[in-house]
């Protein structure tokens, strides 16, 4: 996984890229109309209930744009809200508060949302074993943000990109010419590059399964494209020799089944691909 400090380096791009992309050159409909010395307060406001998520990565936005920004947070990350909850103030320069507003809300509500689904299956697993896990399934550009938001919502994160974990998927097995040839140069890869980098290896059906625990040095399998009965299988199997994930086609209504075949983790792209953003307002007061 990637390191803290690589996070915050993705989470300083995305805002310095952000404010590029929507300022420019300056925004002028602030400039033509509020002085350059106006100041005033504003607060964000919850039109609607889930979970907050995005608040701490505001506080960088206002603080980027003008470090004179004064942030007041009145409710956490991670926090149940419902409509009339007042996430957060700031008071300071006009012209800075408009200029940081539209990141700020897009981050947040798209965060927001991706915590209050990432909760929900949270709570469809409570009293099993099985962790929900997000997949690179994600919004090109905000990544970082994305799988921030699932572990804002309890979820954990899968790997981060190509370089922090390797997956052997079916394209890379049926390229390298079979599962044992895969693991086997995935394995001599690692050692002529001194990389200390854990493997994952995706199974099509019960007989892979075999071949992948004979040819050992797996992290985990993933178990996709199971069914329930298959899955289980495939857990008596494997056993405590690796780490089990499902994936594929998994939703909530058979979440559960899945996590009461043994499964550790289930994986989900729906947590960053399929969610409809909560509705967050930047008022002035």
């Amino acid at each position: 996984m990637i390191t803290k400090t690589q996070f915050d380096k993705e989470i300083e791009i995305i805002i310095k890229n952000a404010i590029r992309e929507d300022v420019g050159e300056g925004d002028h409909s602030s400039l033509a109309c509020i002085p350059k010395d106006a100041e005033g307060k504003a607060q964000l406001l919850v039109k609607d209930e889930g979970v907050i998520a995005g608040i701490s990565f505001a506080k960088k936005v206002f603080k980027y744009v003008d470090k004179d920004i004064i942030f007041k947070q009145q409710i956490d990350d991670g926090d149940a809200i419902t409509k009339g909850h007042i996430a957060f103030t700031v008071e300071g320069s006009s012209q800075s508060i408009l200029k940081a507003e539209r990141l700020v809300l897009n981050a947040m509500q798209r965060m927001s949302a991706i915590a209050t689904k990432t909760h929900h299956f949270v709570q469809l697993l409570e009293g099993t074993d099985t962790k929900i896990l997000d997949t690179r399934k994600t919004t090109p550009g905000i990544r970082a943000l994305e799988k921030w938001a699932v572990r804002i919502g309890g979820g954990e994160n899968h790997r981060f990109a190509l370089y922090d974990m390797i997956m052997l998927k079916d394209n890379h097995i049926d390229f390298a010419g079979g599962i044992r040839e895969a693991i086997e140069k995935t394995k001599q890869y690692l050692k002529d590059k001194e990389l200390k980098l854990k493997i994952i290896v995706e199974a099509r059906d019960l007989n892979e399964i075999e071949q992948i625990l004979e040819a050992g040095g797996v992290y985990r399998i993933l178990i996709d494209n199971f069914n329930i009965a298959d899955t289980k299988k495939a857990v008596k199997l494997i056993g405590n020799q690796c780490l089990t994930e499902s994936s594929g086609g998994i939703n909530e209504k058979t979440i559960r089944k899945y996590a009461e075949c043994g499964v550790n983790y289930i994986s989900s792209g729906a947590l960053t691909h399929s969610v409809y953003n909560l509705d967050l307002s930047l008022k002035a007061f």
